[in-house]
């Protein structure tokens, strides 16, 4: 009875494995092949470059998002600090949270690092060269256009799913919007079980 007991505790622990049809309804689409993409040069907000090199061995979450947006990239990004904070040691050094910033021409390198920190301070902002990010941005799909607002204002519109980067440097599963810390974190988790 004891060890019964002791068993069904133990599995209560252990974290829930989803199939591919519960992850699609908790949000997550899982990709049939991971696909690679090409190399880029970026900076991240310390100024050092970041590359495609950045994202291999290690689980990444990519948002496209800017510094001078009102209400998704906060919310969203509070929403990744939820999840990312509620993981354990092991888990935060599995995964990296990257802000990629839409507004390269507003979202200098000291502008992100009073930001994206503000959030998580393991959490890194990227920006650069509009060369590299539009082609990053067409490459894995992220929709966006510059919505002229009067003289010299401007905003962004842009998708809100967020990119799961896999240890080998492949895109490998998307988040659909609302995004859910919890949500987040089990899908994560169920994909991680699942590579």
């Amino acid at each position: 009875m004891i060890a019964v007991v002791c068993g069904f505790i133990w599995r209560m622990g252990q974290p829930v494995i989803m199939s591919k049809e519960e992850l699609l309804v908790n949000g997550a689409v899982l990709l049939s092949t991971p696909r690679k993409f090409s190399d880029f040069e970026l900076l991240d907000h310390n100024g050092d470059s970041f590359t495609l090199k950045n994202l291999n061995d290690q689980w990444s979450i990519l948002f496209f998002a800017f510094t001078n947006c009102p209400d998704i990239c906060p919310t969203t990004l509070s929403t990744l600090s939820n999840m990312y904070g509620k993981l354990d040691i092991e888990e935060q050094k599995d995964l990296q949270v990257i802000m990629v910033s839409l507004d390269v021409e507003r979202d200098t390198v000291d502008k992100l690092a009073g930001y994206v920190p503000f959030f998580h301070h393991d959490f890194v902002g990227v920006t650069g060269n509009p060369h590299f990010v539009r082609r990053l941005t067409a490459e894995l799909n992220i929709a966006y256009s510059r919505e002229e607002l009067g003289i010299d204002d401007y905003t962004i519109d842009h998708s809100t799913q967020l990119l799961l980067i896999n240890p080998n440097g492949h895109y490998h599963a998307f988040f659909k919007a609302p995004h859910s810390e919890i949500a987040l974190r089990q899908t994560w988790r169920s994909m991680k079980a699942l590579f």
